[in-house]
């Protein structure tokens, strides 16, 4: 399938937009980059992640203890993606391009491949946002149907039920099957990878070997297999559930829109910052634990429109957007609670379940 290609208007709301959020950064006199308290609460995170994995590895607790220990250490990991990783990604977890690189590196220490996640993420998922057959992050597989325009299936009328246990294999999933199947497919999804260096083939395989070593080889020989299974696989039902659930929450409600190019000249109907605004929802933005934990992704319109501006500046951002989207008289996606968001969710694939 091929991409489609955005209208193209001279006196753009994406140019005004930009021009709007620059005026702020040069009349507040800040980076859009991270700050010091970005860097304090990654320091909390991985900091938290090493003492627990330390604690859990090298001198472990009872079992009630280590249970908790290793959901605690899943919620620090998907603090992580959602802190360090995302922003590091995007180049904007700090002003110096090594900053970056590291932030974004976390990833592949966690499990996952940076390489294949900037193809999904930055490049897909940002341009093509619920563009069912590019958006890598509709394909569910048979399993769940995330948009009118995907084959409904005899199962999927419960999918609203058993939905919470696909999301929890998410971590499984993406660093034991679709790391590899990108890698040796040289896809994401419909669209062609970008053709690795050998510095990429040589990070892809010692991670991955790295990651089996710290998080498998290494607990097994210390605490015996069936603690690390179990342990395992709580760690990780817990960070698929929390990331998939907060990227859902963002796409997947049923504010959001799921457009098809205008065929035959295989255009969408907008602009591609309107097309963002369509497809993309604001969840619990006043819940400053929920934008504390996430990495700003409660923030999703913003992330969209500049992925580039580090999340600590979102709520500031996002004052600015409403107000354009006002003036423009452009939808604007902010669900208030993060029950109702989660409430959205589950009704809109309740309602794909039915035809």
């Amino acid at each position: 399938m091929a991409a489609p290609k955005f209208q193209v208007q001279k006196d753009s709301f994406h140019a005004e937009l930009k021009r709007r959020i620059n005026d702020y950064f040069q009349e507040e006199g800040i980076s859009t980059t991270g700050n010091y308290k970005l860097y304090i609460k990654a320091i909390i995170l991985t900091g938290g992640l090493l003492l627990l994995y330390t604690h859990l590895v090298f001198f472990t607790p009872v079992a009630w203890l280590a249970i908790l220990e290793c959901i605690i250490l899943g919620g620090l990991t998907a603090g992580i993606g959602f802190n360090v990783v995302h922003d590091g990604s995007h180049g904007s977890f700090s002003k110096k391009k090594k900053l970056n690189e590291m932030a974004g590196l976390c990833l592949n220490v966690l499990g996952a491949n940076e390489f294949m996640w900037n193809t999904k993420h930055n490049v897909i998922h940002h341009a093509y946002t619920n563009i069912d057959g590019i958006d890598d992050d509709l394909d569910a597989g048979p399993l769940l149907r995330l948009c009118e325009t995907q084959k409904l299936r005899k199962f999927h009328r419960y999918q609203h039920f058993y939905f919470w246990a696909a999301y929890s294999m998410l971590f499984f999933f993406w660093v034991f099957f679709s790391d590899y199947q990108k890698y040796f497919t040289k896809k994401v999804g419909a669209m062609p990878l970008k053709k690795m260096k050998t510095s990429d083939h040589v990070s892809f395989w010692g991670f991955k070997a790295s990651h089996i070593l710290f998080f498998a080889v290494i607990p097994i020989f210390t605490v015996g297999f069936l603690p690390w299974l179990i342990g395992f696989l709580v760690y990780g039902v817990v960070v698929g559930f929390v990331m998939s659930i907060v990227f859902q929450l963002a796409h997947t409600v049923r504010e959001t829109h799921f457009p098809v190019a205008v065929q035959p000249t295989n255009k969408m109907e907008d602009e591609w910052a309107v097309h963002q605004l369509k497809t993309t929802a604001n969840f619990a933005t006043n819940n400053k634990l929920v934008t504390w934990f996430s990495g700003g992704l409660n923030f999703q319109v913003e992330h969209h429109l500049f992925p580039k501006i580090s999340h600590i500046h979102y709520p500031a951002l996002s004052k600015i957007v409403a107000q354009a989207c006002l003036d423009f008289g452009i939808p604007y996606h902010n669900i208030p609670k993060m029950r109702m968001a989660v409430a959205s969710h589950v009704s809109h694939l309740k309602q794909l379940s039915r035809a």
